[in-house]
Parts: C-alpha cells; sequence; structure tokens
C-alpha cells in the first residue's frame, strides 16, 4: 500500500544541521538530542516524557513497572496485534473488548462486562484513527474504582486532545509510536508517558539495561541521536499539521461525507485517518480489517468489532501531500 509520510519538507535542513551536530560532537546515543525530544514532548503533552526505540519497548516498561506478567489483561479487538502481542510476551492472559461503532474504540458497557467476569489488573485503552477514545473518562474513572491499571495506547493519537487535555494522561501511562506511518515519525520510536514520576524513573532504567545499579532488569530500548533529532524537528510541526488537517477536513471533507467518525464537543483529532463509513473508490484502505479475537482463534463473538472491519474505509488525508 503506498503511503506518504507526514514530514515537512522545510525541517530539512533543520534536521541536517542537527546530523552535522551529532557528527561533531561524536554522541550518537544518549545525548543531547534524546533528551531535547523527552523536554519538547513533555511540554506538549503536560506529562513526564521517556523516549524509546519503539513502542513495544514503552509500553513492556510500563507492564514491568506494574508487574503484570502472567496478569490478565483486556484490549481491544479493533486494534494492531502489537497491542495483545506485548502484553502475550509477558505471557499475560488477554481477553478481548468489543468496540463502538462511532468510535472504534472501547465500548465501555462490554468493557464493564469483561471486567466482571475475567476480573482484569489492567486494560489497554486504545485511541483510533487520531482522535481520542470518546468514552475515555468514564473508562477512567471506573477503571481507578475498581483498582485497574489503565494503559493508553496513543499509536494514532499525535496532535489530538480534548477540553486541552492530551492522549495518554487519562489513565497510567500512554505509549505513542513514531513508526513511519504516522501523524510525525521518526522513522521508528516510541515515546511513554505518564503522570506518575517514579514510572517515568523507572522506565529510563528499564530502556538502558537497568544501568548502572540494576535493580530494573531492563534490556536495550535506547533511541539514537539521529532519531530524536528528527522528532525534535516534528514536534516542532505537530500543532502546525493538526492545525492543516483539521482545516482541511472542515473545509473539503465534512460535508462530502456524512457517514464518518463525528468528533465530541472540544475534541480535535490528530486525523491519522479520516474515518467512513460507506465505500469510496480511492480508500486506502481500512484502519484494521482483522479484528485480534479472530487472528487469535477466540471462541467468542464480538459482533460491532467484527462490523467495524467490514464497513469502515479512510479518505486520503496527508499532510500538504498528494491527494489521491
Amino acid at each position: 500500500m503506498k503511503f506518504t509520510i507526514g514530514f515537512d519538507k522545510r525541517d530539512k535542513d533543520k534536521i541536517f544541521s542537527y546530523f552535522e551536530e551529532i557528527m561533531k560532537e561524536n554522541r550518537w546515543s544518549e545525548g543531547k538530542f534524546t533528551e531535547l525530544f523527552e523536554e519538547k514532548w513533555a511540554k506538549w503533552n503536560n506529562a513526564y516524557a521517556v523516549a524509546f526505540s519503539s513502542w513495544a519497548g514503552a509500553s513492556l516498561a510500563a507492564l514491568e513497572y506494574y508487574n503484570l506478567r502472567k496478569k490478565v489483561i483486556l484490549c481491544p479487538s479493533n486494534t494492531f496485534m502489537a497491542t495483545p502481542l506485548v502484553n502475550m510476551h509477558l505471557e499475560c492472559n488477554v481477553e478481548f473488548v468489543d468496540c463502538n461503532k462511532f468510535d472504534l474504540c472501547v465500548n465501555f458497557d462490554d468493557l464493564k462486562e469483561k471486567i466482571k467476569k475475567y476480573r482484569p489488573s489492567a486494560v489497554w485503552l486504545v485511541h483510533i484513527g487520531g482522535h481520542i477514545a470518546f468514552q475515555v473518562n468514564e473508562i477512567a474513572s471506573y477503571c481507578k474504582d475498581k483498582g485497574i491499571i489503565l494503559l493508553e495506547d496513543c499509536a494514532h493519537s499525535h496532535g489530538a486532545s480534548w477540553n486541552g487535555r492530551r492522549p495518554g494522561i487519562f489513565g497510567d501511562a500512554g505509549v505513542y509510536s513514531f513508526y513511519a506511518t504516522k501523524t510525525i515519525t521518526t522513522g521508528e520510536g516510541g515515546m511513554l508517558v505518564t503522570k506518575n514520576k517514579d514510572l517515568a524513573d523507572f522506565a529510563r532504567k528499564f530502556r538502558n539495561y537497568g544501568k548502572f545499579e540494576y535493580n530494573v532488569k531492563g534490556l536495550n530500548f535506547r533511541m539514537n541521536e539521529f532519531t530524536a533529532a528528527i522528532g525534535c524537528a516534528q514536534i516542532d510541526s505537530l500543532d502546525e499539521i493538526t492545525e492543516w488537517k483539521n482545516s482541511y477536513v472542515k473545509k473539503h471533507l465534512d460535508s462530502k461525507f456524512k457517514k464518518r467518525v463525528v468528533l465530541p464537543e472540544g475534541m480535535v483529532s490528530g486525523y491519522y485517518k479520516y474515518i467512513v463509513f460507506e465505500p469510496i473508490e480511492n480508500s486506502t484502505g481500512k484502519v484494521y480489517d482483522a479484528p485480534c479475537h479472530k487472528i487469535l482463534k477466540k471462541a467468542y463473538e464480538l459482533p460491532d468489532t467484527d462490523w467495524v472491519a467490514k464497513n469502515h474505509w479512510c479518505v486520503p488525508l496527508y499532510y500538504k501531500g498528494d491527494l489521491i
């Protein structure tokens, strides 16, 4: 599938100057730009931010901090397989929750039923398509009351907000991805965000083998300086990219597509995807067309997840790119 990387070409000179500085200082890891990227992201997200070489590494750090190895964890089935797989890597028992048709995210009513049935230690809430899950406040409040850890998969939600609150701070931790297709990208990479300073401190140890005390049994999930330098330039453009996409959507798409995801009052989407519920000729495909519970051959039905997989399409929307 062809895709256009959402990169502002005006940033090339800035990035090349960053690369020259890295080459001159001869420090290619654990340096200035990783710290700067974290500072910039922390300011944007209003949370502690810890950079990783991947979404998976950041997620593993959160799972290990909350001692979730071999525990029961609930995930939406309408997500990328990375969400359940990272838990399965820690031998967790993963069960799935249905989604809503209106936002493609976790269905709160089904979540409550699954919590009663499976008694999980943690729940993953995935923000699909660039917007924040519409029922995030109810889900966060319910999980807090039940003593359940809430982890937010923010891989799609760069640029999003709801009444000024950013993804990743409704629950206990959030994890972003900077894979090549994302609204802003570093090629590969991830960012853990949290209001919990202890988790942030743990995560910094976890990504670097637990050095130097080795009380944290971590591995190598460090972000290199060249990747971080790209991230520094990209996040400087994030607000402009988000504004451009929202302006384009209002001017050219909303009036054309009546059967679409309609955002609630006060929500801004990063529009990683513009999702409609009618077939279109030039669709860039579906967000996900194979539900995780089907891939993993779970012996139960999630009807709205199955409906969404078959009945949504994505309208091309690339930041100042070719709108095919």
